[in-house]
């Protein structure tokens, strides 16, 4: 597992190819509407991996997608909504990314602990 800690105001998407890099090859990758893009989509198609992505409203025809293995996505929701119990994490009270980042280390230590 990786992840990359951006400002608030870029999109999700545009961090993915650089996640994408510095993770090894998956099988497939779970991902919300917000990575629903063809670049994506053939950067996967070029590493092997499969997206499980559901279409965007906006597209005329959707792109079918594997929805048993989309479920999956629940546990991803789950992890970001326990580490948001904290509150200096939901607040956002560190303004440093280094210290900020420290803070979510931690809560995810402590939440893997318990």
């Amino acid at each position: 597992m990786s992840f990359l800690l951006t400002p608030g105001n870029v999109a999700d998407i545009s961090a993915a190819p650089e996640l994408l890099a510095s993770h090894p090859p998956s099988r497939r990758l779970l991902a919300d509407r917000g990575y629903d893009a063809n670049s994506l989509r053939v950067a996967l198609a070029r590493a092997g991996c499969e997206a499980v992505i559901p279409s965007t409203r906006s597209r005329k025809r959707a792109i079918p997608y594997d929805r048993r293995a989309y479920r999956d996505r629940n546990m991803i929701e789950r992890a970001f909504c326990a580490l948001k119990d904290f509150r200096r994490i939901a607040t956002r009270y560190d303004k440093l990314l280094r210290n900020f980042l420290a803070a979510i280390e931690i809560a995810a230590v402590i939440l893997w602990w318990t």
